[in-house]
This record gives structure tokens, C-alpha cells and sequence, in this order.
């Protein structure tokens, strides 16, 4: 995780601590790059905090994150899960431009559930978020994830995959939402093993590449699984 460890926003399903960041770090970027190639690492997942206060929302840093890497362990491939950046074009081109092999933002939700769980977070802006990479990369992959057990009913499941599919996105993470604490959001509901798997095989039923779902999953579950099967067209596998 990059950009520090607090978080503009208040949403309450995260445990990441939330109030008024601190300076830009502009070394992080050699620093990560550092840690891939030290521990040879083949797949990197790099995400972060939002910074809102930032004017792009510290996609240059995920840029130059992705930059370095490339520099100092060729081959690996990079994954960033980015918050939304209000919705900035130029932001969102700023990481399209260096080329990350995953594009990951998360929807998290359906759209009913936002004004509770996602603080400063809006549905229509994630969504155009995943559909505006693949429209800047349309041979990218893109991946986004949901939590399942905040209250969504299945009919709004299913509409959010649809909006999904319709803007091209690749990979879907489904996995049971757990509650941090006691100021978080309560678990509605926990999902059944099976569950997770009937959501799966209609995931892939209505057009995804690749679909992660079971209790456990969460965003870089298994991420270089996913990448080298949707890179090299390989048979879906089973997610547990």
C-alpha cells in the first residue's frame, strides 16, 4: 500500500484509519521498486489510501511506482487497485499511460448500499472509472470486487455484474464482507460456500473472464492466478 496509511475518506466497511494524511512521500515509488526486485517478486499488487487532498489524487506516485518496478525486476507484472480519484480523467490517463498490466478499482457494492458504506464514494463514478481505463487501453485488463453481506439483495448483485460486463471488465473478486470492529458497518448476512460458487458460474455465464469467489477472496487473492489465466487464455479454475 502505498501513499501513507490514512485515509481521506470514512468508509465503513474499512479498517484503514481515516483523518488528514501527511506530506507526499516522492521517494516511495525507488523504495517499493526496491522491495519487488529484492524479494524477486513476479506479480505485484500495489494499491493505497485515498488521498483527496491531492490534486491527482497521487496517481503520478502509482505511476512512477509502476515505472520503477519495471526498471528494477523486468518481467514483473504490476497490478494497481486505485480509489477513484474524484472522477479525473487526467488522473486516471496518468496510470493508463505507464501501463500497468492489471487496471483494478473496486465497486464494492451495490449502488443502494453507497450513501451508508462508502463515504465520498459514488457508484456511477466507479463505474465510469473501470470503463474510462479499458476506453484509454482497450487491450488492458481490467478487474474490480465486490463484498458480499452488507444487506445487497440478489436482483441488485446481478444488475451490478451486468454494469460490469457492459463496460468491458475482466476480472471479478467476490468475497464475504467481515466486520473490523464495532463502529464498522454489522454483517448482515454470511454466505454459504456454495453461494459463492452459484455466483461464480453466473459471473462467467454473463461474461467475465475470470471470476474469484468464495468466503475468503479478497481483491489480490490468488492475482497472478488470475493474470496469467486471462493472459494466456487458460480454462477458468476452480476458487478454492
Amino acid at each position: 500500500m502505498i501513499l501513507g496509511d490514512i485515509c481521506t475518506r470514512g468508509c465503513r466497511y474499512c479498517a484503514v484509519s481515516k483523518g488528514k494524511p501527511g506530506a507526499l512521500d516522492l521517494d516511495e515509488p525507488l523504495r517499493v521498486a526496491n522491495a519487488v526486485s529484492e524479494m524477486k517478486l513476479n506479480h505485484v499488487v500495489v494499491t493505497s489510501v485515498n488521498r483527496d487532498e491531492l490534486e491527482d489524487g497521487g496517481a503520478e506516485i502509482f505511476a512512477e511506482t509502476i515505472r520503477q518496478i519495471r526498471a528494477m525486476q523486468p518481467g514483473c507484472s504490476v497490478e494497481v487497485l486505485v480509489p477513484d480519484f474524484q472522477g479525473s480523467d487526467g488522473a486516471l490517463r496518468t496510470v493508463m499511460d505507464a501501463a500497468p498490466e492489471i487496471f483494478s478499482h473496486n465497486i464494492e457494492t451495490v449502488p443502494r448500499l453507497y450513501r451508508i458504506a462508502r463515504g465520498g464514494g459514488k457508484y456511477d463514478v466507479s463505474l465510469r472509472v473501470l470503463e474510462r481505463a479499458k476506453e484509454l487501453s482497450p487491450d488492458s485488463t481490467t478487474k474490480t470486487g465486490l463484498m458480499l453481506g452488507l444487506g445487497e439483495e440478489a436482483f441488485e448483485l446481478r444488475k451490478v455484474l451486468q454494469d460490469l460486463v457492459s463496460r468491458n471488465v475482466n476480472i471479478l473478486t467476490l468475497g464475504q464482507y467481515l466486520r473490523p470492529s464495532k463502529w464498522h458497518l454489522p454483517v448482515v448476512r454470511y454466505y454459504a460456500p456454495n453461494e459463492f460458487e452459484y455466483w461464480r458460474e453466473e459471473g462467467l455465464r454473463m461474461g467475465f473472464d475470470y471470476v474469484e469467489s468464495a468466503p475468503l477472496v479478497r481483491s489480490s487473492y490468488m492475482a497472478d492466478r488470475q493474470f496469467r489465466a486471462v493472459s494466456d487464455g487458460l480454462p477458468v479454475i476452480g476458487n478454492r
